[in-house]
């Protein structure tokens, strides 16, 4: 499983975003790939911003309008661990 959990990590957090200290394990796990699963833009940006300096890259960002009429809008992202960043120990 150690691995596996190397490889790929799903996160689909709340309105609310990710807490600082799930930011902060997820880089010391280092997986590979991440998908970000949001249905809030602002904390979405913020955590990319989290993420951006501990070596995750967002390759894709798809948007899906879930609940049209309203202002309410998902987003799937998908990031890439850059081979240059430093285990976190």
């Amino acid at each position: 499983w150690a691995r596996f959990l190397r490889v790929v990590v799903l996160l689909a957090p709340p309105r609310r975003g990710c807490d600082a200290a799930l930011l902060s394990c997820l880089a010391r796990l280092a997986p590979s790939r991440v998908i970000y699963i949001s249905c809030n833009p602002e904390t979405l940006a913020r955590d990319m911003k989290i993420l951006a300096p501990l070596g995750y890259t967002a390759e894709e960002v798809t948007p899906f309008d879930l609940f049209p009429c309203t202002g309410h809008v998902e987003a799937l992202v998908c990031l890439r661990r850059r081979a240059d960043t430093e285990e976190i120990s």
